[in-house]
């Protein structure tokens, strides 16, 4: 099977993305992907047998609307015309569009009418997602707009795969039939994220990796830091990622004079997350509220528990619909005191995080990427069957 997979993403730090292309890869089919490049990336390559076109470059700090939408815009345009180029080389039986934005499954427009099928792989629901990024309210007729045009990127799709149950809910109320939307989670790759028995940080180490954006709450897990600078003198946060509030996150950092405590670096491939996330004493995941973060499952949740570290999180709709207090310590989104608290209290009581990631493995034992890899490659084979049966 020729697949191309299509994503407005850096595909080597994605671990989503990757998972995905990997695991087709890995029972023996072609697999292109067209996605962005970090500045200094080669422009083509070949990732664990996947071939990798990263067409244009990428800054993460978008200041504005306008500039987010030249970027996706660039991005689109150059994508039909490589799409397009590569499928005339090999017929794609398959395109898989990883959204956002949902409109990029367009890009496919000429192979789709040459008989390809279509998979939109929705990571982030679009609407909620731009209206907490802008600030702009859920009746404007911006978002109004991104429903209409979720609905007719679904409507133009074969299937759609959506990254958890909470948003197919939604999917299937104003956009989808029920029989065309499937869950996939965020689930860890188990060949990358397995436990390490490596020795811990010197430090009391919270760690977090990934985006750099308001909605996930880095200046209250900062904060927490602060409120706790002096009862834990050896504490620190490492934080691993870009992002357009890396800036606003640097100047909190200085202003709390926290410089030796809280700890930026670049973010990393994939594969170098669980030797860095699996020496630190506590995964972090200080999600905000909202339309948009508050339903928006993390990876970072799964990855920890994959490698044996506990976890702190806010206590938002989508961690309660998952997990449960026996198996993550929550605390109150937003509030950096009840979040300094949880810290303290697995900083005292080791034993107390030692409970949670065992908990916590009963729910990888279930969700994981080994159980639910078989409805991928299904999902993939009955497209294709439907295609040869309708030549």
């Amino acid at each position: 099977m020729n697949i191309c997979v299509l994503a407005w993403a850096f595909y080597d730090y994605d671990a989503r993305i990757r998972r995905e292309a990997e695991a087709l890869v890995d029972r023996g089919d072609s697999v292109d992907v067209v996605c962005l490049r970090w500045k200094g990336d080669k422009k083509h390559n070949t990732v664990h047998g996947a071939n990798v076109y990263r067409i244009t470059e990428r800054k993460l700090e978008e200041k504005g609307a306008l500039d987010y939408l030249v970027a996706v815009l660039k991005f689109f345009i150059l994508s039909c015309y490589w799409v397009t180029k590569l499928h005339f080389r090999k017929r794609y039986d398959i395109i898989h569009v990883h959204s956002v934005p949902d409109f990029e499954v367009f890009a496919a427009l000429v192979p789709k009418l040459l008989g390809a099928k279509i998979i939109l792989d929705i990571h982030d629901i679009v609407p909620e997602f731009y209206a907490q990024k802008f600030s702009v309210n859920q009746n404007s007729l911006i978002v109004k707009a991104l429903k209409l045009i979720e609905k007719i990127s679904i409507k133009f799709s074969n299937h759609v795969i959506i990254a958890n149950d909470l948003w197919r809910d939604k999917l299937i109320k104003r956009s989808i039939r029920e029989d065309k939307c499937t869950t996939l989670l965020n689930f860890p790759d188990p060949k990358i994220f397995k436990r390490k028995n490596h020795v811990k940080y010197s430090n009391f180490t919270l760690i977090y990796h990934g985006l750099l954006a308001k909605h996930q709450g880095l200046d209250i897990a900062i904060k927490a830091v602060n409120v706790l600078k002096d009862e834990i003198p050896l504490l620190e946060l490492v934080i691993y990622g870009k992002g357009r509030d890396q800036q606003r996150l640097g100047n909190l950092t200085k202003e709390m004079h926290l410089e030796d405590r809280i700890i930026f670096n670049d973010s990393v491939p994939v594969d170098l997350i669980p030797d860095i996330i699996s020496k630190a004493h506590i995964g972090v995941v200080p999600k905000r509220g909202g339309d948009f973060s508050g339903e928006a499952f993390s990876t970072k949740i799964l990855e920890f528990i994959a490698v044996g570290v506990p976890v702190i999180a806010a206590r938002n709709r989508i961690e309660e619909y998952y997990f449960n207090d026996s198996q993550i310590l929550f605390f109150e989104p937003g509030n950096e005191e009840d979040l300094a608290k949880c810290i303290l209290e697995l900083y005292r009581n080791s034993a107390k995080g030692d409970a949670l990631v065992k908990k916590a493995d009963e729910f990888l034992s279930t969700f994981n990427w080994e159980v639910h890899k078989g409805t991928f490659y299904r999902i993939t084979d009955n497209l294709v069957r439907k295609n040869i049966k309708n030549e």
